[in-house]
């Protein structure tokens, strides 16, 4: 039989696949998609992913053996490589960097380089850094990074390098397995006890010990009676419960045969009791706009639902869900925020019970595994496999083995695009590639859609369908416009208050309703600032002031994490007169305690709803109208689905509209439409107050007439004259280096060589408006492509020009990172 050899993946940042021979024990167990452990490089091991299996011998280098097999079948299914390999060449990155993103961490392994004392050695020709490493390895091998942690500046790498020499120490590679499945002890009667003659034998037996016949009744009473006994085992924990009983006790029923334990695997992956409902009835403009979704599904594999706010997408799309899986089809349902799993997540178990599972980058790596497990498990229609998966943008890499709808709610969100690291994917697009590559059907839905898929569904590349009435009869909001600067001038605010809005949260706390305020800044201010000479705390790693945390009581960048406590004196003149300039989220809601003294309020931000359970428990004290007021930034216009919110307010609409950026107008849109679409509920109608000192800027008069097409259009006249998106493709080449000097000589060659074809219009490079970040400078390009046939030749030049510049003398240390279709 011919050797067999097998293409891995690599969770490097690799192009290529690399070779491997099959060992003759392996050649009937390997396949595609299963995971390997190989060695890398001269002693590393990591576990690759088999992208292919071939007869062909690679040429020109010394061909290694798989060392092991993972997995007895593969993780993996032929159409996510295939998805890999689209997002390695369209997004400008590698294989590995794919990898390491599609994969949870619990299922890559690398191994670790640990160094073990080995011999006796002769203290006298031991140097001290020598003798302090080597004093910490006569316990036991130690990891290298771990042993740099633990001494500290006494580490040496000299040191350690000496040792090996001299052969006091060895080093070598261990592979751990990062994943373990959790398992709890389960307790059962021994299996020699096979009649209730026998137990009860048992029991009389025990004669004194009275705590063990407590403790053995007590599991026969829970278990049922021994003849028709059911439950036959009982978790320790359960058998434990609200009991004094000691694990002794169940040592010594064990050590007498009486009963047994054994370890049993358990999920990780709880499942709260949802109680299970039909599907919502859908109004008659529901149900026309689903026949038209199904209609436009026909013709095109895509479709955009644009409806306004309230209008009940959600319900639409369950519909949708419901049909595909009585085709045993499998769903995705992809969110832009894990936030917005809470309340989703809900609806869709009540619909569709246990098959529905959730996904997203806040679950443990253990968890993850667990899910991934589950959707690959539907594969072989395993029991407890899940057929719909609700998730965040790292769901898209899931195992689906049957996909036949993916819904993309609130599509036009920048949430969906990954910033950093590699691969800098958008997660809408990479949807629609997974479900045409799937031939599974694709809905992206939103009430404000993204200019770039409107103009797609105009343009008839996607399917278009418009709901354009509100569920349940309700109005659209009241939209008033407060010009905060006149209120100023006037001396009328109230705090951050306008009149108009002051009054609004007044009235609606004295019906009993309930006020969102949205200020898209966390912190309690900006920035510090000495009165006396003008001194502002920076970032000592990154260009930018530092942000003043009321509640942490420090500064923090929130670029880098750097943080100092908060200053009693200026640092440079030591003046204590220092004071707090601008407002965030927190300050806010210290103002609104002291304007209303009586209501109950709370705030959404990344600080607040860190941990898992917290946003859980935000949403569910706003749902039992246990909040009165929440003030919140971008996280409060996503998707809350509240019944008695009256008023909302838009505190500084200023910063949304003057932001230096070609989408700062349809973002502001987009953002101040969907906040204001939480307000009017219940057959009422909600009102909105925008505070802005731009009160006839024509963003603020579209949205009050809720002209989305009008925006629209103006956009993109604007857009077609200075060549942007949809117009033009644009990439983003952001230049890195710890020296500034370097890093502009860098980009300066990189643009230079990008100027010798005509494959772009280059911009740049220019500083960012945050030109440093962890102390790495970086200057950007901006690249603008014309003619949409040429993208692909056009990123290949690219990558050569970067490639030659990376390699040119002086440039050693330059991080070039590719952002295709940049946010």
């Amino acid at each position: 039989m011919a050797t067999l050899f097998a293409d891995v993946i690599l969770p490097l940042p690799l192009h290529d696949y690399f070779t491997y021979r099959v060992p003759p024990p392996f050649e009937k167990k390997i396949h595609a998609g299963q995971r390997v452990i190989v060695q890398f490089g001269k002693k590393k091991f990591y576990s690759a992913l088999v992208a292919a299996i071939h007869n062909k011998p690679p040429e020109g280098f010394e061909i290694k053996d798989i060392h092991s097999i993972l997995d007895e079948e593969a993780v993996i299914f032929p159409q996510n490589i295939d998805l890999w390999k689209w997002i390695a060449e369209y997004y400008c990155c590698t294989l590995g960097d794919v990898m390491r993103a599609a994969l949870p961490s619990g299922m890559k392994m690398e191994s670790q380089t640990k160094v073990a004392a080995i011999g006796e050695a002769d203290e006298a020709s031991l140097s001290e850094a020598e003798m302090v490493i080597l004093r910490d390895l006569c316990e036991r091998p130690i990891a290298i990074h771990e042993l740099q942690k633990k001494l500290g500046r006494h580490f040496s790498f000299t040191g350690l390098k000496s040792l090996i020499d001299k052969k006091v120490i060895s080093v070598e590679e261990e592979i751990a397995a990062k994943y373990k499945p959790k398992s709890e002890p389960f307790v059962f009667i021994h299996p020699d006890i096979k009649t209730e003659a026998a137990l009860n034998e048992k029991v009389e037996s025990l004669g004194r010990a009275k705590k063990q016949k407590e403790l053995l009744l007590h599991f026969c009473k829970l278990a049922g009676p021994f003849s028709k006994n059911e439950k036959k085992e009982l978790s320790r924990k359960e058998l434990f419960k609200e009991t004094d009983f000691s694990g002794a006790i169940l040592k010594g029923l064990i050590s007498k045969k009486i009963l047994k334990v054994r370890l049993r695997a358990i999920s990780r992956l709880t499942t709260p009791r949802v109680e299970q409902g039909g599907l919502y009835l859908l109004n008659p403009f529901q149900e026309e706009a689903l026949a038209k979704v199904k209609r436009a599904f026909a013709n095109k594999q895509v479709v955009l639902l644009h409806g306004v706010t309230s209008s009940g997408k959600t319900e639409l799309y369950s519909h949708l869900i419901e049909e595909a899986v009585k085709k045993g089809q499998q769903v995705l349902y992809l969110v832009p925020e894990i936030a917005l799993t809470t309340q989703i997540t809900s609806r869709l178990k009540r619909y569709f019970g246990a098959k529905v599972g959730v996904f997203h980058s806040r679950m443990s790596d253990h968890e993850r595994v667990e899910v991934w497990a589950k959707v690959l498990g539907f594969y072989n229609r395993r029991k407890d496999s899940y057929q719909i998966i609700l998730g965040a943008r790292s769901s898209l890499f899931l195992p689906f083995s049957n996909l036949g709808l993916i819904v993309v709610d609130e599509e036009h969100e920048n949430s969906y695009k990954q910033f950093d690291p590699a691969p800098r994917y958008n997660a809408r697009d990479m949807a629609v590639v997974l479900g045409y590559q799937n031939k599974a059907n694709v809905l992206l839905g939103s009430a404000t859609p993204s200019f770039e898929s409107y103009f797609n569904a105009k343009a008839g590349k996607f399917g278009l369908v418009e709901l354009e009435k509100r569920h349940g009869e309700m109005e659209m909001p009241e939209i008033l416009v407060a010009d905060i600067r006149r209120a100023y001038k006037r001396k009328e605010m109230k705090s951050f208050l306008t009149p108009a809005l002051f009054e609004r949260v007044e009235t609606a706390l004295e019906k009993k309703q309930q006020v969102i305020l949205f200020q898209n800044r966390r912190g309690y201010a900006p920035f510090i600032e000495c009165m006396n000479c003008g001194w502002i705390p920076k970032c000592e790693r990154c260009d930018v002031s530092l942000t003043y945390h009321k509640f942490k009581k420090q500064l923090s960048c929130h670029y880098c994490g750097f943080y100092l406590k908060m200053p009693e004196n200026c640092h440079d003149c030591g003046s204590p007169d220092i004071k707090t300039r601008g407002m965030g989220t927190e300050k806010i809601e210290d103002e609104l305690k002291n304007l209303f003294p009586t209501a109950r309020i709370a705030r959404m931000d990344l600080d607040s709803t860190r941990s898992r359970t917290a946003f859980e428990k935000l949403v569910y004290n706003l749902e039992n109208r246990k909040i009165d007021i929440l003030v919140g930034t971008q996280m409060v216009t996503k998707g809350l689905d509240l019944d008695y919110v009256s008023v909302v307010g838009i505190l500084n609409a200023d910063n949304l509209i003057n932001f230096p950026d070609f989408r700062a107008h349809e973002r502001s849109y987009q953002l101040i439409a969907q906040v204001s679409g939480r307000a009017g509920r219940k057959h009422k109608q909600g009102s909105v107050v925008i505070q802005t000192s731009q009160p006839g800027h024509p963003i603020i008069a579209e949205i009050i007439e809720n002209a989305y097409l009008q925006t629209f259009s103006r956009q993109l006249n604007e857009r077609k004259f200075f060549k942007y998106p949809p117009y033009f493709r644009l990439i983003k080449v952001v230049v890195k280096h710890k020296d500034i000097a370097k890093v502009s000589r860098a980009s300066s060659q990189l643009a230079t060589k990008l100027r010798d074809k005509n494959y772009f219009i280059v911009l740049g490079p220019e500083f960012p408006l945050v030109s440093r970040i962890k102390n790495w400078h970086q200057k950007e390009i901006w690249l603008k492509i014309g003619r949409p046939g040429q993208l692909s030749e056009s990123k290949k030049y690219m990558v050569q020009c970067i490639h030659f510049v990376k390699h040119l003398p002086g440039n050693s240390g330059a991080i070039f990172n590719i952002d295709v279709d940049p946010m």
